[in-house]
């Protein structure tokens, strides 16, 4: 065989090598997912710990094994706190059971050294509010407080626009907010400082507010007409407007608090792979699009919002405090000492 013929067949091959190797690539699979892919195939399977409710983590667990079925993904639910002291309890016993989790609580766990770094690619399409600079975590969904009304009660000129004319004497009586309202007054405290924080809270307190438990009967009971003004969840606002109730939200305050829960993987994640493919998918358009469509905020910044006014570019918004929880009893004595509660 000639040189020249002998170098023809190494190019052809070299061709074909390389065509072979960027496969994913040309179906739209990028070199990082691909390497995931194959790392999760030898695993096959990852344990997710999560505050979402039943619902949600089904619909979420069946998406990605419908994208991705050789990975068995199992999870474990409950609630928040219910979630965080199972983490904590296990690993001090060195016991890593966990490879994902999502839950507000995040700080906590970051505090603990129980979380790994892990910059996804997906988070380019995230505002800083929702995704951490150090890389431990970003956010999988969020709820966004502002101020909510009766549009029966009150009409849209009237209505206020910031979260200082809650103060006019004219709502004196005529507002209602959960009596647990920590985390809306954690995040104004950071966004304004304590003195103006401090100030407005005070002035709050001497308005007579309704309180009541739980922002899901507070939002019925506004919307029946009991009280015209609440501090509310603006998609659940949108949700009941969709039904034909009475009721909207205020987009112009200044912040919108965004309460997320956050995504983040284990210090020592058993499923290395999968677990990163798995933030990946709830972090991408797909995964955020399924969340979304069970009701929920999504967290990344091109999926399409419940409502023009949600876009999150409209907004003022505000994240609630990563560190929250590790000062929610220094927050919960403030807030009951202002409101006499």
């Amino acid at each position: 065989m000639s040189p020249y013929r002998r170098k023809r067949i190494w190019i052809i091959f070299s061709c074909l090598a390389l065509w072979f190797f960027d496969l994913p690539l040309a179906f739209g699979q990028s070199e990082h997912t691909a390497r995931l892919i194959e790392g999760a195939k030898k695993e096959s399977r990852l344990v997710w710990y999560t505050s979402f409710n039943v619902s949600d983590v089904k619909i979420l667990v069946d998406a990605f094994k419908k994208k991705y079925p050789f990975v068995q993904a199992e999870s474990f639910r409950a609630s928040g706190e219910k979630t965080l002291n199972r983490i904590l309890t296990e690993t001090r016993a060195g016991r890593w059971e966990f490879d994902a989790v999502s839950l507000t609580q995040i700080g906590t766990l970051v505090q603990h050294k129980v979380l790994s770094l892990y910059i996804s690619p997906e988070v380019k399409a995230y505002i800083p509010e929702f995704k951490d600079p150090a890389g431990y975590w970003a956010g999988a969904a969020s709820n966004y407080y502002t101020v909510t009304y009766n549009t029966k009660l009150v009409s849209e000129k009237e209505a206020p626009k910031r979260w200082e004319d809650l103060l006019h004497p004219k709502w004196k009586g005529k507002i209602s907010i959960d009596r647990e309202e920590y985390p809306w007054y954690a995040a104004l405290l950071e966004a304004w400082g304590k003195e103006k924080t401090q100030g407005f809270m005070e002035a709050l307190a001497r308005q007579d507010i309704q309180w009541r438990k739980d922002h899901a009967l507070i939002a019925q009971l506004m919307a029946a007409g009991e009280f015209p003004l609440s501090i509310g969840y603006a998609h659940r606002i949108e949700e009941m407007k969709k039904k034909g109730a009475p009721v909207e939200w205020v987009h112009t305050v200044d912040p919108i608090v965004a309460g997320i829960i956050r995504l983040a993987m284990s210090a020592k994640p058993n499923n290395p792979s999968a677990t990163k493919l798995f933030i990946d998918f709830i972090l991408s358009k797909e995964g955020q699009e399924t969340i979304q469509a069970q009701g929920r905020v999504a967290a990344r910044s091109d999926v399409e919002p419940f409502s023009p006014q949600m876009a999150q570019s409209k907004l003022k918004l505000k994240a609630v405090p990563q560190d929250f929880e590790l000062r929610h009893n220094d927050h919960a004595q403030a807030f009951k000492r202002i409101f006499g509660l």
